[in-house]
């Protein structure tokens, strides 16, 4: 028998999370933040957001008495609680499709020594008819290079459990959570809970196809685009997202199509301009283009501060193309302007072959 009680334990604990946890609040901060710097501009994965937490003394206790009180008051007399609680400090990255944790643990190995992981994923994958929460759990503690810095003398010591996951897989474990008695309800609604675990694990997986098959359309757009040179093979392809990016990058090299905009702007055309096919509207940039780059030049050097992005050049092309088609893919104020810079210039001057 122990020769402590359990409620003697329990207090010690208590007594020890009430000093340190200012300490544990700060250092909380601080790995949040790090992992935050480290991670945001990591090439080729996509953050959705960072938490972070410490966990609270109840739930410590709750943990403790759950998985470990019984083996250990039957193999030793002399125990602290918190010598068990691995992840009083929580941080947790949820990252958008699933082949990115590999290169967020590879990352985060040259700022941390690692303790111990916890794969939660590969099991799941490696069953045939086990469903539910994945993720990846990393027990850390400041590496000897990081540690010595002087922001971090204070917890240098202190591990922290980082939870890696996808947005869908941390969907699933905030659903998860509400269900009550998943232990002891009926086996058809352990059933409905199963299918509901498989569609997220197959929504994970089918995002990440779309994301490569989307990449791989926009890769062979471009090729085909470069490789016609001439754009009369278009003329008649329907105009799209992965042609007309194609198109813009090769044409304005260095600007990045946002994707949202890209919809806005190719809906307009359709909708409001009935542009219906990529060879034509390409074929009215270049016409354009050069005239447009003329007066683009010689507004911004009257308005430094003004933006005039592709998709203005684009809308100004097609304005000089038919004014009355296009009259309304201009603001008044931006039609009057280039139609006043259009009269001032030399008879000819914006006719292009």
């Amino acid at each position: 028998m122990p020769s402590r009680d359990f409620e003697s334990r329990k207090q010690e604990f208590l007594d020890f999370y009430a000093a340190q946890l200012p300490t544990l609040k700060a250092a909380a901060a601080s790995y949040n933040a790090l992992i935050h710097a480290i991670l945001s501009n990591l090439e080729g994965v996509n953050i959705a957001k960072f938490e972070c937490r410490v966990k609270t003394a109840d739930e410590c206790v709750r943990k403790f008495k759950r998985k470990y009180r019984n083996f250990v008051e039957d193999h030793s007399e002399d125990y602290a609680i918190q010598d068990y609680i691995t992840d009083l400090i929580g941080v947790r990255v949820v990252c958008l499709y699933e082949d990115e944790p590999p290169a967020i643990m590879s990352r985060v190995r040259e700022y941390f020594d690692v303790i111990d992981i916890t794969d939660k994923t590969s099991p799941m994958e490696d069953s045939e008819s086990e469903f539910g929460y994945k993720g990846i759990h990393m027990d850390l503690r400041l590496n000897q290079q990081q540690s010595q810095l002087t922001e971090h003398h204070a917890y240098a010591d202190q591990a922290f459990e980082l939870q890696i996951r996808t947005i869908i897989q941390d969907s699933w474990s905030e659903l998860d959570h509400k269900i009550k008695y998943k232990k002891s309800i009926p086996t058809n609604l352990k059933r409905r809970i199963n299918i509901l675990s498989a569609l997220f694990e197959l929504a994970d997986r089918e995002f990440l196809q779309i994301r490569n098959e989307t990449s791989q359309a926009l890769a062979l757009s471009r090729a085909e685009d470069e490789a016609e040179g001439a754009l009369g093979e278009a003329d008649n392809e329907p105009l799209d997202a992965f042609s007309f990016v194609a198109f813009g990058h090769k044409h304005f090299p260095g600007y990045e199509f946002d994707p949202q905009k890209v919809e806005f702007f190719l809906d307009e055309l359709l909708h409001d301009f009935a542009v219906r096919h990529a060879g034509w509207l390409f074929a009215v940039v270049q016409k354009h283009v050069t005239t447009v780059r003329h007066y683009k030049a010689d507004f911004q050097h009257r308005y430094p501060s003004s933006s005039f992005n592709p998709f203005t050049v684009m809308r100004h092309c097609l304005y000089l193309e038919d004014k009355q088609r296009f009259r309304k893919t201009l603001r008044n104020s931006a039609r009057e302007a280039f139609e006043e810079w259009l009269q001032r210039q030399p008879a000819n001057s914006t006719s292009e072959d």
